[in-house]
């Protein structure tokens, strides 16, 4: 994998209500368009994305239970702006680069209903930045229009 085979996706941030989160990032950064609610329980969340003017795309992730690997952030205040996530052709080799860098895996790859089942699997970098790899190089959020 090179750099120019990765396409930013979003920014994950943990919430404890899908409505709550969207209605501040809404009022605070002028999000207006939305996709559909997701319930993904192979990873543990309700999710929801949202386009802000500048064309930032933020990924709002609710826990579903407390055995959610977001609900940690909710109960200690830390890691609310969760991760930054990447599209990739490749999440295999993706994955050889980050580790080849000095980078953990923190999950395996599992399934991700936002992505039509495709895998997704997150890292650590040394300094703890959070990414999160999509092998899912061509998908598109479908948002609705902005209200």
């Amino acid at each position: 994998m090179v750099v120019n085979e990765l396409r930013f996706d979003h920014l994950g941030v943990v919430v404890r209500r899908l409505e709550v989160g969207r209605r501040h990032i809404a009022g605070g950064l002028g999000v207006s368009r939305w996709t559909e609610e997701i319930s993904d329980p192979v990873n543990g969340v309700r999710l929801q994305f949202g386009l802000d003017p500048a064309g930032v795309c933020f990924e709002i992730l609710e826990p579903l239970d407390e055995q959610s690997p977001v609900y940690a952030a909710l109960k200690t205040g830390k890691a609310i702006l969760n991760h930054v996530a990447y599209r990739v052709p490749d999440l295999q080799a993706a994955g050889a680069r980050l580790r080849a860098a000095g980078w953990s895996r923190t999950s395996e790859p599992r399934p991700a209903v936002a992505y039509g089942g495709r895998p997704i699997q997150f890292f650590v970098s040394p300094s703890r930045l959070v990414v999160e790899m999509i092998e899912a190089w061509d998908h598109e959020h479908i948002y609705a229009a902005a209200s």
